[in-house]
Formats: structure tokens, sequence, C-alpha cells
């Protein structure tokens, strides 16, 4: 057990991860209609980085690189097929360094449900298991309230009303009173990790009636559709409410972006119940307590015709991430930093903060270097993929997509084009060739067979698909 007065300077750490929240849904990084300040608050009082990614935006492979440090190609998880593994985890490395560990919220989506994967406590919520959040309904809703999908709509659903309880009952709200009640009653001798995870804005799309009715009023904005998009067969009529295909017009798109963005406003509002000066965790933690405000993966939205997660694009892909630290650390305060970083960088960077030795076998990198004097990061770019339908890599400035099957390219600059509208690869040959190349060298050995060293090969599938 480290020595007391050792784990006296430890920092806390706070991780707040929303589920399915887009990089371009935050007032800082300029939505047109979207209210965070409390997100954006984290990021000013520290550093936001504005080229986050999922590397593998799916919820399983998503929280498996967050536990491990790891990328996909490491821990070989590239689609929502759960298998349990073991090995060391950013809880179970801070555990054994004599921090408490907690995970509060949505549970990790990991196999089986209940393994805590390092974590000495978890109370969460998971459709698998019976849960707590279950049980804190069941004694709460009204008579034939249906729990948490009781309204109707469900949880990959494109459709969205108002939640049909009241407030208090909401599963974000019951996140952030649990996280508070482990502050009041946790072990103060030691540090502590508590992950509030929470699980909007993935859907069911079914904000509080005040912040569903706030965005109804709004002028919102028009979805991103390429030049090369595909619309759904009969403009999607017909297809189930949770297609991940769809052409969402009027009312139908009006009322999915108005839950969308009103579930994380609803969001940014309770994490002010953790985050305030007068009572919230740096009260009870004598401002000794580093903030990481991070999501999984984002959603499509409508965007390209598309609805959910898992593909390369901005609005899947790309992530809101930042970060805020006690004085010591000496971060950029209000840094808006351009490098392109992922979920594989919390495990290090945490433990770099904490001072706990990284175990072998991390793929992330630490920021903290990156955050106190803009040290650059030996990393050009990320690789991002997803079972079983493509392979990408990106710099947050332009954009490389290879789709596994057929060999289909897209290319797009992502400085003049942010909503990736325009596919370039066939004007932008000179560029494309670069990304292409090294796309062949990343994939190259890999027992996939995508590349042969050479050239790109088409027609392979990802390992063991069919066996989970």
């Amino acid at each position: 057990m480290p020595d007391s007065k050792m784990t006296d300077s430890k920092p806390n750490f706070l991780v707040i991860m929303t589920y399915q929240q887009r990089g371009d849904c935050l007032s800082a990084a300029g939505h047109p209609v979207l209210l965070t300040p409390n997100m954006d608050a984290i990021g000013g009082a520290g550093v936001r980085f504005s080229r986050a990614y999922s590397t593998c935006p799916v919820c399983v492979p998503a929280r498996r690189t967050f536990l491990t440090g790891q990328h996909p190609s490491t821990h070989g998880v590239f689609d929502n097929s759960s298998v349990e593994w073991d090995g060391p985890s950013l809880p179970g490395v801070l555990r054994d360094a004599g921090y408490q560990t907690e995970w509060v919220g949505r549970g990790m989506h990991q196999t089986p449900a209940d393994k805590r994967y390092g974590f000495e406590h978890m109370v969460f919520k998971d459709h698998r298991v019976s849960d707590d959040y279950d049980t804190f309904l069941a004694g709460r809703q009204p008579e034939g309230g249906g729990g948490y999908y009781g309204s109707g709509v469900m949880h990959n659903d494109w459709t969205a009303r108002s939640w049909h309880m009241d407030e208090s009952l909401h599963a974000t709200n019951w996140a952030v009173s649990e996280s508070l009640q482990f502050l009041e009653r946790r072990d103060t001798s030691c540090p502590f990790l508590l992950v509030t995870s929470i699980l909007a804005p993935h859907p069911p799309l079914v904000p509080p009636a005040f912040y569903f009715d706030r965005y109804l009023r709004q002028d919102l904005p028009v979805p991103a559709i390429g030049d090369w998009a595909v619309p759904p067969a009969n403009d999607g009529v017909g297809l189930d409410a949770s297609s991940d295909r769809v052409n969402l017009q009027g009312e139908m798109l009006r009322s999915a972006q108005a839950g969308y963005y009103g579930l994380i406003n609803h969001v940014d509002d309770q994490i002010r119940r953790l985050l305030n000066p007068v009572d919230g965790i740096q009260r009870r933690t004598q401002r000794n307590t580093v903030v990481i405000f991070v999501s999984d993966h984002g959603e499509m939205l409508g965007d390209h015709y598309r609805w959910r997660k898992s593909l390369p694009y901005e609005g899947s892909a790309h992530i809101p991430f930042m970060i805020q630290a006690p004085d010591r650390f000496g971060l950029r305060k209000g840094a808006v930093d351009t490098t392109p970083v992922c979920i594989e960088d919390i495990m290090p960077t945490i433990l770099d903060m904490a001072d706990v030795e990284t175990p072998d076998g991390i793929d992330g990198h630490s920021l903290l270097p990156l955050m106190r004097d803009a040290s650059p990061i030996d990393r050009p770019y990320l690789h991002i993929e997803t079972a079983p339908t493509y392979q990408c890599l990106t710099d947050g400035s332009e954009k490389f997509i290879w789709y596994v099957e057929d060999g289909r390219e897209e290319f797009f600059d992502l400085t003049n084009d942010p909503r990736e509208e325009r596919n370039l690869i066939h004007t932008s040959t000179d560029r494309a060739a670069w990304w292409r190349s090294e796309l062949v060298s990343v994939l190259s050995g890999r027992n996939e067979g995508f590349s042969d060293g050479r050239a790109l090969v088409p027609g392979r599938s990802f390992p063991g698909l069919a066996q989970r």
C-alpha cells in the first residue's frame, strides 16, 4: 500500500463520459444553437482538443480502448461483439497504486456485464442484467411507467419525444446523483478515480420537456449531405425506426435534432451539480481533481442519409475531449489544441499525472507535455477502423477512407470542407495517393491481408467475426 503522505499529494480523477456525443456538439466548437456552458468551461479552465477521434466509433470497442489504452488492432475488438478479457486496465492500475476506483452510470459495455475490470465498485445501468437503475426506478416510477423505455422510443431510434416521467427519474439525473453520493461517502484517506458514465445523448431521444421544447423553438442546422451520398430506397419510408439509413425531413428531422440536442443540454446542466464551486467536486476534494470530459463516439444525426454511429465520418468518429487540472500541473488554460488525439490517450495521460508507471502494451500517448507546453506527439495521424466496413486515416485536416469489401475510396479536405460534402478522391490525386500509401504501410503485416505491402487488397474480412 502506498504511503499515506504520498497519496495525499496524488490528484483525484473525474472522467465524465457521455455516449454518442458528436464533436461539433459544443457551444465552444461553434454549434449554432446548442448550449453547453459547463462542458465548455472544462476546456476553458484547461485544454480542449478540437481534433479528437474515436478510433473505433462503436460502444464496446471504444470502452475497451478507454479501459486499456490500446488501439482496436491491439485489443482485437472491432465491433460490438463483446468478449471477456483480462489484463491491465486503467482502474486496475490505479487501484493497485492506492486509488479508490468507482464506475457510476451506464455500464462498461464489456462482458460479462457485472465484471468490474479493475473498478472496486460499480453502480450501473446495463440492460443485459438486473441493474441499479432498474432498482432505483422500481420504487419511484408511476404505475405503468415502463422504465427508461416506457415511452416507446427505443435505444437506437430516430424517433423522439419528451421524457415521460418526473425529471428526477431520468438516467442522467440518476448518474449524477449517484456520483455525488460516492463523493460524500468515499474514502478520504486516498485519491480516487470516478467515472461518471452518462447514457445520453445515445437514444432513446427523450430529454425532459423543458429541453425538448427549447430546441423545437430553434432554427436548427440542416444535415450535411455529400455529393457522394445516396439516399435510402423510398426515402427510408417503411424502414425500422432504428435503421441506419434515413432521409429525415420536416418534423421527423426537427424532432430527432431537438431530442438529441435537448439530451446534451440536459447533461450539461446536470454536470454543473458535480462541477460547481459551491458544493461540487472541487469543494469536496480541496481543488485537487483532474476533470476529463469525453464521449465514446458521435452520431450521424441524418448526415449523408445515415443514422447512429460506426462510420468514419465526422459526425460519427469526431468526439469532444477536454481536460482541466489543478494549477500545479501547469496546463495552458483555455488552449484549443489541434493535435489529433484519441481515447487511447486517456489512460497514459492519467497515469502520467498520477505519477504511476504505465504498463507495457499501451498504444496511447500521455497528453501532459502537450497540454503544458505544446510538446508534439510522435503520431502524425490516427487510424480509425470498424468491422466489417472500412479502414481510415486522418490528421483532422484531411481524411482518407478505404472500404474493405469493394476497395471504394473517399478523400476529404476537412480544412475547407469540414462537413465532408465533396469527395476529392478523383481530383486531389496526389494527396490521396500519399494517404493510400500510408494506409498500405499501416496495414502491412496484419493477418487480415488488407495490404500486401504494395497495395490495398479488397475483399478480405476482419478476423473472428463469424465466431463472435
